[in-house]
């Protein structure tokens, strides 16, 4: 049986990296917590630390450099 995929807001996901961050919570700990998988959640912290200010553009929309790159080569 398939299972639906389940979308999580921008807002859920930075709380989610901050428990794992600044909260003290290991990646193993908050996916307990929260019922999400591990590789879930540390490709959150990952794409956080990453680039904070534009993690998780959302819904298929690219970061703004990301957009300019394919823009040009359109």
């Amino acid at each position: 049986m398939a299972s639906k995929r389940r979308n999580f807001s921008k807002e859920f996901k930075l709380e989610a990296v901050a428990l794992m961050t600044s909260g003290g919570f290991s990646v193993a700990q908050a996916s307990r917590d929260l019922g999400i998988s591990e590789s879930v959640l540390g490709r959150w912290k990952r794409q956080f630390m990453e680039d904070p200010a534009e993690a998780f553009p959302g819904k298929g929309r690219l970061k703004l450099q990301d957009e300019e790159i394919a823009s040009l080569r359109r």
